[in-house]
């Protein structure tokens, strides 16, 4: 049996969908910080059959909470102070992603004018539909 050792402050993010923890990884810019990062994959799960783990010991302010909500908003984030959880935080998808994604129409603007942000707003909640705030173009899940 596999055991990761309890972080004194940080966050653990549950119930990852299986194979999706290094993209939260990168997406959170977590290889940018100094911090303990715990990667478990495949891990057993009664909810889900197999998830990914991620534990991070650094301050959960630096948690970007709308990036990981529009990756997979199923996720649970358990908060830890003094090797404990204190609060568990639910995640809600954003209104308006920024540099997350990038729009695949050749005609956007932001093909042209690479500087710009790339910006997708919810479009359709019930379908969790993003569309680029350009050019409207849908995003679609085959693109992350």
């Amino acid at each position: 049996m596999l055991n990761v050792g309890k972080i004194e402050e940080g966050f653990v993010l549950d119930h990852i969908q299986a194979g999706k923890s290094l993209s939260i990884y990168e997406h959170l810019g977590l290889d940018k910080l100094d911090c303990t990062v715990a990667i478990i994959k495949n891990a057993r799960s009664g909810k889900l059959g197999k998830k990914d783990i991620l534990k991070v010991e650094c301050p959960i302010d630096m948690l970007d909470l709308d990036i990981l909500a529009f990756i997979d908003h199923n996720i649970t984030v358990n908060v830890i102070k003094d090797g404990e959880i204190v609060d568990k935080r639910d995640l809600v998808l954003p209104k308006q992603i920024k540099n997350v994604i990038k729009c695949k129409n050749p005609r956007c603007i932001t093909s042209i004018e690479q500087e710009l942000p790339h910006i997708f707003f919810l479009a359709d909640e019930t379908k969790e539909v993003y569309r680029c705030k350009y050019c409207e173009e849908k995003y679609s899940e085959r693109q992350k």
